[in-house]
């Protein structure tokens, strides 16, 4: 049973934080650096089916341990998926979604640098916003709807007058860039609170969900290798053009998602806002010393904004409709009890 939030210490959520950081940032420079390289490039579609391969052998994984034995392990698979036909129909929307937004991320990686890629894609917080208040019937408080609106100004700066790097001899196309990352944060905004919903609907296991959803993932992403490379994939293979690099990117991606998942309820939203603010900032140093990326002061301050405002969205309620007690009356009520 894990421990309650309350009573895990400092140094684990720093511990959290780091790791989430890490993984954010490395993912997304790495992922960069693969679609630059001078070698031929690999196709991102099978790097994105393998992706949801290593993730349902890893929740099957985690299931068992949940599970206790492998008796009650085969019972539960059977039963929520052989037998539950309905709910995996269900759990094929998000899987379509996700593969659309994880294929766009690989499009935007080839096209842009890593830092304007990390700055951009948070864009993300407001479509997430826009969707729990639409599909879960939630609201917002007027310092969530300022930080959204606060985000939004943040990259339009960043993207006023994109960096220029210098170590990249590749034609890009930062429109097609921006259009792919336009199309991966409307499908993280509505996948996410798509399967929040679909979780909070019942009392079936995350992983199980995890594991429905990933079966369907493989499923849709093997069709879209079919339909967009199949052909060369035929000719040179599967495999064509991985490295150890790419490895690593398809690794990050498998595990820093579940991961993150696995941790997240150990922290809170003003962690998660710092880890994502010190993603950016991870990003951007790599870009500068790997890419030779040229920060304008354009990028400097849209950054800047998008990171505070990250820290603003992410701070608790507070309920500003009563009047709070001064520690002076408190005191003072006090010592008429006392007296």
């Amino acid at each position: 049973m894990a421990p309650p939030k309350e009573n895990v210490s400092l140094l684990f959520k720093l511990y959290c934080l780091t790791v989430m950081t890490l993984v954010a940032a490395t993912y997304t420079v790495a992922l960069r650096y693969t679609r630059i390289a001078e070698t031929e490039l690999y196709f991102a579609t099978t790097a994105v089916c393998i992706t949801e391969v290593i993730k349902l052998f890893l929740s099957v994984g985690i299931l068992a341990k949940e599970t206790g034995s492998l008796g009650r392990l085969m019972t539960s698979l059977r039963e929520n998926i052989l037998g539950s036909p309905k709910e995996l129909l269900k759990l094929s929307v998000p899987s379509v979604v996700y593969a659309v937004q994880n294929n766009m991320a690989f499009l935007a990686l080839s096209n842009l640098d890593a830092a304007v890629y990390q700055v951009t894609y948070q864009l993300k917080i407001p479509c997430t916003a826009l969707c729990t208040v639409l599909m879960l019937n939630r609201s917002l408080s007027k310092l969530q709807w300022f930080s959204v609106f606060m985000l939004c100004g943040g990259v339009t700066l960043v993207q006023w007058k994109p960096a220029q790097v210098t170590k990249v001899q590749m034609e890009q196309n930062p429109w097609l860039g921006f259009g792919a990352i336009a199309i991966a944060v409307l499908c993280s905004g509505f996948a996410g609170v798509y399967f929040e919903k679909v979780l909070k609907s019942s009392n079936t296991s995350l992983w199980v969900r995890n594991i429905q959803m990933y079966l369907s993932g493989i499923v849709v992403t093997f069709v879209g290798v079919c339909m967009s490379e199949g052909a060369q994939v035929l000719e040179k293979g599967f495999f064509y053009g991985y490295t150890y690099y790419v490895g690593f990117v398809i690794l990050l991606a498998s595990v820093g998602g579940l991961y993150t998942s696995v941790v997240v309820k150990y922290t809170d939203n003003i962690m998660k806002g710092f880890s994502a603010a010190a993603a950016i900032v991870l990003s951007t140093v790599a870009s500068v010393m790997l890419f030779g990326l040229q920060i304008t002061v354009s990028f400097a301050l849209g950054a800047l904004l998008v990171c505070i405002s990250i820290y603003l969205y992410g701070l608790p309620r507070q309920d500003t409709t009563k009047i709070q007690p001064s520690l002076e009356t408190v005191s003072s009520k006090e010592k008429l009890i006392n007296m």
